[in-house]
């Protein structure tokens, strides 16, 4: 059985990304907080949600111009959605954070962006992809990118996968060393604009992160 049908066969409520009840889980010591697999009617409170992040998360890091060019390799994976690997995190039922994992071999990027690759990867040699994480700016420092991290892990692990990899952006870089991660690579991408944009390559074991144990978090 491959790797996209040994996922979406675990998958619950139905076809991913197609109409699925949504099955909320809850966390202690989380507060209020659920998480459920996003469905493709989620998109537009998920773009929302990620501009809203991009614009002001990545303000103290980048210059106006340089932020305004992460929009190019930044935003919503409706791959992501319609494999079933993408998750929401809510609170009294308003979005306030997401992100997934993938075992497709695009790293990272939105439906717009370049250099997209669907191949499969293989759990045994290579790493699952962690992607397109963000948090409504209005509910940093709560734990939910933590929260996040530790569902797309466990869900990878459930898929057969024992390391992942993720790119990020200076934003991002402490809230993933603080959950394991390592900085294996950094380059500057440039945007179609000539914006210079500094990025990162990230590797982690496979050490999962008991999500009831997620307690504290810079984002």
């Amino acid at each position: 059985m491959c790797i996209r049908d040994r996922y979406q066969r675990r998958v619950r409520g139905g076809k991913p990304g197609h109409g699925m009840e949504p099955k909320p889980d809850s966390f202690p010591g989380h507060g209020s907080f659920t998480s459920r697999v996003a469905t493709l009617d989620d998109i537009p409170e998920l773009t929302s949600l990620m501009r809203r992040s991009i614009k002001r998360l990545l303000q103290p890091y980048l210059p106006p111009a340089a932020v305004e060019a992460s929009f190019e390799v930044m935003g919503v994976d409706s791959q992501l959605v319609v494999d079933g690997t993408y998750m929401v995190v809510e609170e009294a039922g308003q979005v306030v954070g997401c992100g997934g994992w993938s075992w497709r071999t695009t790293p990272f990027g939105g439906d717009h962006s370049l250099g997209r690759d669907d191949a499969a990867l293989d759990p045994q040699a290579e790493p699952a992809r962690i992607r397109a994480m963000y948090t409504d700016p209005e509910h940093t420092r709560r734990g939910i990118g933590r929260l996040v991290i530790a569902l797309c892990e466990e869900a990878a692990m459930d898929a057969g996968f024992r390391s992942f990899e993720l790119t990020a952006t200076p934003a991002g870089v402490p809230l993933y060393e603080a959950c394991g991660y390592q900085v294996t690579r950094q380059w500057t991408h440039i945007s179609t604009d000539g914006v210079e944009l500094p990025m990162a390559r990230m590797n982690k074991g496979g050490v999962l992160h008991d999500v009831a144990d997620v307690h504290e978090c810079e984002r």
